[in-house]
């Protein structure tokens, strides 16, 4: 429930303002209205959901000058991870995100979007432990959670799963490589191309027909 909520505010079915009933919000989802709440709570955690006292609900009104500046510091701290990761992945590490990745090009082939979604998470996460560094890891994962939607809207733009990919390839390259500039350079400019494509869908009208079937679920 709280990505399809999240999911609904991002591409813009919910508007910034809006008020979120947890009655209608229950129907809509068939149940009671302790997950509806629940859900909120954590939207409300990520930014994405304001509650204000006695007055419920509204979706919160995300800048795109604050969207930026949160992909920017992603951008950082992922450069980072993808540096380290060059330096101290294991040889197991290494070749375990190797073949991941390479697998990971049957999802694209096949348009398999939330494989291909689950995947993605994972690939990055494999970064961040690579790393070997603890409060890395959790910076940049609390900074991911926080982007998380707004990530997912990026492969809802067709075409999307193949520059992905393409992404992950230098990023890997590098790593198996062990050249941890060509790293760092690689997963920065990937986060930045995340940043621009959610931006774009983020700010697309709802109605406009190019959807994909998981934008409609």
């Amino acid at each position: 429930m709280v990505r399809a909520i999240a999911d609904r505010i991002v591409t813009g079915y919910l508007r910034p303002g809006e008020r979120l009933d947890e009655a209608s919000l229950a129907a809509r989802f068939d149940v009671s209205r302790t997950p509806v709440r629940e859900a909120l709570g954590q939207l409300s955690a990520i930014g994405l959901v304001e509650r204000r006292p006695n007055r419920g609900a509204i979706v919160a009104v995300v800048t795109q000058e604050h969207l930026a500046s949160m992909f920017e510091s992603m951008a950082e701290l992922e450069a980072i991870c993808a540096r380290f990761s060059a330096e101290r992945m294991t040889g197991a590490e290494r070749r375990s995100l190797e073949t991941e990745h390479q697998a990971s090009a049957r999802l694209v082939q096949l348009g398999a979007e939330e494989d291909y979604e689950y995947f993605n998470t994972e690939f990055h996460s494999r970064l961040y432990r690579g790393a070997h560094n603890t409060h890395i890891h959790e910076l940049t994962t609390t900074t991911r959670s926080r982007l998380a939607p707004f990530r997912r809207a990026q492969f809802m733009l067709p075409g999307r799963l193949a520059k992905s990919w393409q992404e992950h390839d230098l990023i890997v390259t590098a790593i198996m490589r062990g050249d941890a500039a060509a790293a760092g350079k690689a997963a920065r400019d990937h986060v930045s191309i995340v940043s621009e494509a959610s931006a774009v869908f983020a700010a697309a009208d709802p109605m406009e027909p190019k959807l994909s079937r998981s934008a409609r679920r």
